[in-house]
C-alpha cells in the first residue's frame, strides 16, 4: 500500500490542515493501491500564498537561470523514467510497456522541447525602427494548473514547464484519480532545486480545490485540461476575478478515409483509437468512409478490433489495459447500449468485459457501423475503445459531417491525393489536422476550436500563454 498523504507547499512536504483521505483504485483489479489526502480551502490558501510570495523573486530571474534549473530537472526525469511509468501504470491502468514508451516519454519530450523553446525566445524587442516603443513579455503571475488522469505527466509538463520557463509561480492540482505521477514529479522538482514557493502541489477534487483555485483572487491564470463540462464550470468560477483561462477540453475527431487512401489507413485509424484504451481527447473516434470502399473498410476495422488484445496493466506486451474507473466503465457501457438502441450496427465488441477478465474496468474493443451523425455515440465523447463508422459520398459531405459537432480538437484525413488532403484540411474546423498518419512534431501548438477549448499548448505558443505583453513608449 502506497501512502502519499502530504502536499508540497513552499518547498516542503507538509501535512494537510484537516484529515480527508481518499483511496486510489488500481483499475486492473479494483483494489486500493494508494491513499492520498484531499485538500480544503486552508491548504489551497497556503499554496497560493506561497506562490504569491515567491513570484517577485522568481519572475526576476534570468532566462539563463531558468534554463539551468530546467536542464537539471530533465536529467533527473530521465533517471526516474521507469518510476514515472510504473506510477502511471498503477494509477490509471496504462500497460507498463505503453507507460514506458508513450506516457513517461511524453513528459521527457515536453521538458526537452520547452528548454529549446526558452533558449530561442526573446522576452524583449523593439516595436519597429521608426518608433521609440519597446515590447516586453512578462510572466502573468500565480498560475493554477489542473491536469487530467488520462495522460497525467504529459499534461503536467505541458503546463508546469512553460509556466516555469516564463517566470511564473504555480499550484498544481492533478486528478485525484491518478495523483501518484504528480507526486513523483514534485519530488523531481524539489531535487532539481527550484526555490521554495515556485511550484506547489495540492491534491483535491474539482468541487473542492479546483473551484477554490478558480475563484481565488490571488490566482492570475488557470490552465485546465479535462471534460468540456468541467471547463465550463472553471470558466464560470473564474469570471468574477477576470483571470486568464486556458482550456483544453473534449473532442470527437473525424477521420475521413477517402477511396484513394493508402492500404493501411483503416487499420491505422482503429489502432489509434484503441491506444490508451481509447482515453485520449484527440482520438479519431468517428471514421468517415467513402461509400465505394465502405464494406471493405468495415471488414478491416472488425479485424483490427478483434486483434486488439486486452489485459492487466502490469503485464508486459502489446495490449490495451482497463479504463480508469468504474464511473468511466459504466459511462462507456451506457453509450454502447445507446448505440445499439438507436440502430447502429454493432460489428465488433459490445457490452461487458472481454472473456477471461472478471475483475477490473476492461472494455471490449468495439466497432459500430452504419452510424449516422445524429446518434448519441456520434455526438458525445465516449472516452473508451469505441469507433463509429459513418459513410459518405462526396468530399463536401465528408467535410460537413466532420464539422457537424460541438468539438474541434483534432481531425484526420486519409488520401494519397496531396492537393485534396490540403484542401480538406483547411476546411476542417479544428485546432489540428493529421494527414495520412503523420503525427505532429514536438513543439507544435495543440488546442481546440469551439467546445474543445481555447488557448494552445506546446512550443512558443504554449510559453506565450503564461506571458503578458507590455508596450513601453519613450524607450530610446
Amino acid at each position: 500500500m502506497i501512502e502519499k498523504k502530504q502536499f508540497y507547499i513552499n518547498g516542503k512536504w507538509v501535512d494537510p490542515i484537516n484529515k480527508n483521505e481518499l483511496e486510489v483504485i488500481d483499475p486492473s483489479n479494483e483494489e486500493v493501491c494508494a491513499v492520498i489526502s484531499l485538500g480544503d480551502l486552508e491548504d489551497t490558501n497556503l499554496a497560493v500564498e506561497s506562490a504569491k510570495k515567491a513570484f517577485p523573486i522568481w519572475s526576476s530571474t534570468s532566462k539563463e537561470e531558468r534554463i539551468k534549473l530546467l536542464e537539471k530537472l530533465y536529467e533527473i526525469y530521465k533517471s526516474r523514467w521507469n518510476k514515472m511509468a510504473e506510477s502511471i501504470s498503477l494509477e490509471m491502468g496504462s500497460p507498463i510497456d505503453w507507460s514506458i514508451e508513450e506516457q513517461s516519454s511524453s513528459g521527457a519530450n515536453h521538458i526537452k522541447n520547452f528548454i529549446k523553446t526558452l533558449k530561442n525566445f526573446e522576452f524583449e524587442s523593439e516595436f519597429n525602427s521608426e518608433s521609440n516603443n519597446h515590447i516586453t513579455y512578462e510572466p502573468i503571475g500565480v498560475c493554477a494548473l489542473i491536469t487530467p488522469w488520462n495522460w497525467p505527466i504529459n499534461q503536467i509538463t505541458l503546463k508546469v514547464i512553460p509556466a516555469l520557463a516564463a517566470g511564473c509561480t504555480m499550484i498544481l492540482k492533478p486528478s485525484e484519480i491518478a495523483p501518484l505521477s504528480a507526486i513523483v514529479f514534485a519530488e523531481m522538482i524539489h531535487d532539481a532545486g527550484f526555490p521554495p514557493g515556485v511550484f506547489n502541489l495540492v491534491n483535491g477534487n474539482g468541487d473542492g480545490v479546483g473551484t477554490q483555485l478558480a475563484k481565488h483572487t490571488d490566482v492570475d491564470m488557470i490552465s485546465f485540461t479535462g471534460s468540456t463540462r468541467a471547463g465550463k464550470l472553471i470558466s464560470k468560477n473564474s469570471a468574477d476575478t477576470i483571470k486568464r483561462v486556458c482550456l483544453e477540453l473534449g473532442g470527437k475527431g473525424g477521420n475521413i478515409v477517402f477511396a484513394d487512401s493508402d492500404p493501411d489507413a483503416v487499420k491505422r485509424g482503429i489502432k489509434h483509437v484503441m491506444g490508451n484504451s481509447g482515453q485520449s481527447c484527440n482520438h479519431p473516434t468517428r471514421m468517415l468512409v467513402e461509400k465505394s470502399i465502405y464494406d471493405r473498410a468495415v471488414k478491416e476495422a472488425i479485424e483490427e478490433a478483434e486483434n486488439t488484445k486486452v489485459d492487466i496493466s502490469s503485464k508486459k506486451g502489446d495490449h490495451i489495459g482497463p479504463v480508469v474507473s468504474k464511473i468511466q466503465y459504466d459511462k462507456i457501457q451506457n453509450l454502447i447500449q445507446s448505440g445499439i438502441d438507436e440502430g447502429a450496427n454493432l460489428v465488433a465488441g459490445g457490452l461487458n468485459r472481454p472473456a477471461g477478465l472478471n475483475r477490473g474496468y476492461f472494455v471490449k474493443p468495439t466497432i459500430f457501423s452504419d452510424v449516422t451523425n445524429n446518434m448519441k455515440i456520434a455526438r458525445e465523447e465516449i472516452f473508451g475503445p469505441v469507433v463509429c463508422i459513418i459513410p459518405f459520398e462526396t468530399e463536401q459531405e465528408a467535410i460537413s459531417i466532420t464539422n457537424d459537432t460541438d468539438y474541434g480538437l483534432t481531425n484526420y484525413v486519409q488520401t494519397q491525393d496531396k492537393e485534396k488532403a490540403k484542401r480538406v484540411a483547411k476546411h476542417l474546423r479544428s485546432g489540428g489536422v493529421e494527414i495520412n498518419g503523420f503525427g505532429v512534431s514536438g513543439g507544435t501548438p495543440f488546442g481546440g476550436f469551439k467546445q474543445s477549448g481555447n488557448g494552445r499548448e506546446g512550443g512558443k505558443w504554449g510559453l506565450e500563454e503564461y506571458l503578458e505583453v507590455k508596450a513601453i513608449s519613450g524607450w530610446k
